[in-house]
Parts: C-alpha cells; structure tokens; sequence
C-alpha cells in the first residue's frame, strides 16, 4: 500500500499564497484518484479536491478558482496551489488516494494576520 508524507503547510496572512506537497513511497501513475483532504478544529475531514489519472479535477465549492491540484507522475508527487487564502482556509491538510488508504500525519496551514 502506498505511504503519502504531506508538507509544505505554514503560517500565511489572508490574501496569501501555499504549495502542499504530497509525496508517495511508490509511483502513483496507476493510482486512478488522488485528492486532497482538510480537517478544521471541531470540524469533520472534508474533501478539498480530486484529480485522476487523466488529470480530471474537481474542486469543492469553497476552494474552486483559488485552488489547484496537481500530479507529477514521474516524481510520484501530488501538489496542491492555495491562493486567496482565508481564515476559514485554517486546518490540517491531508492526500490520500481513492479508495482511501491510511491517514498520514497531515500538514499544518494556519491564515491569520
């Protein structure tokens, strides 16, 4: 089973900009979805996005026009560019792959000014 490792996450005022970076222990070219997780404070795990193996996105709607998900096959990472960012946007941001495989430990992106 694939492992992902999450990073790029941080501390960034509104209107800011992130990259997460999500990195897989094995190629990821034959996983057919790949997407992006967050979890606030108090709040359930929610879907933040998804791109398959053709490269076919879908977004939620909160996200949709500020963020961008992405895959590189042949480094076997997933990307996700966060513009625009908001407070509302604060959370623990997770990969995982469809069907859902283990939880890692996640990626920390906190906007406040």
């Amino acid at each position: 089973q694939v492992q992902l490792v999450e990073s790029g996450g941080g501390l960034v005022q509104p209107g800011g900009s992130l990259r997460l970076s999500c990195a897989a222990s094995r190629s990821i070219s034959s996983i057919k979805v790949m997407g992006w997780y967050r979890q606030a404070p108090g709040k359930q795990r929610e879907l933040v996005a998804f791109i398959d193996s053709t490269g076919r996105t879908n977004y939620a709607a909160s996200v949709k026009g500020r963020f961008t998900i992405s895959r590189d096959n042949n480094n076997n990472t997933m990307f996700l560019q966060m513009n625009s960012l908001k407070p509302e946007d604060t959370a623990v941001y997770y990969c995982n792959v469809g069907p859902l495989g283990p939880w890692g430990q996640g990626t920390q992106v906190t906007v406040s000014s």
